[in-house]
């Protein structure tokens, strides 16, 4: 079992966690994943590992609340354990050599952009980052990139809080205005990864995107993850849980990601009502 160390609320939709996972904590790097389960019956889903304490031997997730099995998650308090807590999974995200990095987060993304803010910053790489929100009632670790950032712009699609407009609306900014970068690493919805890229792809200037497809055992043996690059004219199969998450953004179909996303939209919003009304009742009844 692993404890959860710390809980904290960053948004009314998105939690923190610190879990004791000391083997997982001496091994895990930057672009990895863990698969956990909540309660002993209950579904595997992955989280990237977005921070660890290799001293405490503890494992920090950031979950946004969307289905059944974060719900749950979100129920559990400090103190309280989880059954499973698997990995690291997942090839670390490559940024060795690289001297000025600019990394661009989406929403609940930004936890996954984070650690490798941070590793870039370890290893003396010049990062500027742009993280980007809806609203600023949704805004989270904006003094966490702010310490790990040479330049950070923070951006809200309705403006209010720090600049208006969407994160290529800087990137566009920088990139005419003739600054450069080694690689561009975008972490967040697939349709703002997919903006991203096309921004960056006339300058020439390499993107990684960080994929997170449906998984189940993270192995590759199952093949739910499965993501269409076209390389040369050619349509290729790969595997996020296992030849990812990372992958070179302009070789990605973003348009079939986005399809296929969205095919269990319908059942996670029903799994998620049954376990609130769930909730709600043991909670009632308590």
């Amino acid at each position: 079992m692993y404890k959860i160390v710390t809980k904290r609320a960053l948004n009314p939709t998105v939690t923190l966690m610190e879990i004791e996972a000391p083997f997982v904590a001496r091994k895990a790097k930057a672009g990895q994943f863990i698969i956990l389960r909540a309660t002993d019956d209950g579904e595997r889903i992955p989280l990237t590992v977005a921070g660890v304490n290799k001293d405490a031997g503890t494992v920090r997730i950031i979950f946004q609340i969307v289905g059944a099995t974060t719900e749950l998650l979100n129920a559990k308090n400090e103190g309280d354990t989880i059954p499973d807590f698997a990995g690291p999974l997942g090839v670390p995200t490559e940024i060795e050599g690289l001297k000025k990095v600019l990394i661009v987060g989406g929403g609940v993304g930004c936890a996954i952009a984070l650690p490798i803010a941070e590793a870039l910053k370890e290893q003396g790489t010049e990062v500027t980052s742009i993280i980007g929100f809806r609203s600023k009632d949704l805004l989270i670790l904006e003094d966490e990139f702010r310490k790990t950032s040479d330049r950070l712009f923070v951006m809200t699609d309705d403006g209010s809080y720090g600049r208006a407009g969407n994160v290529c609306v800087p990137i566009n900014e920088m990139l005419g205005a003739g600054q450069t970068f080694d690689r561009v690493i975008t972490i967040g919805p697939l349709v703002m990864m997919k903006f991203v890229t096309l921004a960056a792809k006339p300058y020439g200037i390499p993107c990684t995107v960080s994929m997170n497809p449906i998984m189940i055992d993270g192995t590759g043996m199952c093949g739910g993850c499965r993501l269409t690059l076209v390389r040369d004219g050619q349509r290729i199969t790969k595997f996020a849980c296992v030849d990812g998450p990372d992958f070179d953004g302009y070789e990605v179909d973003f348009d079939e990601a986005m399809s296929r996303g969205a095919m269990y939209k319908p059942f996670e919003r029903e799994a998620h009502a049954k376990v609130c009304n769930l909730l709600k009742g043991e909670q009632e009844n308590a």
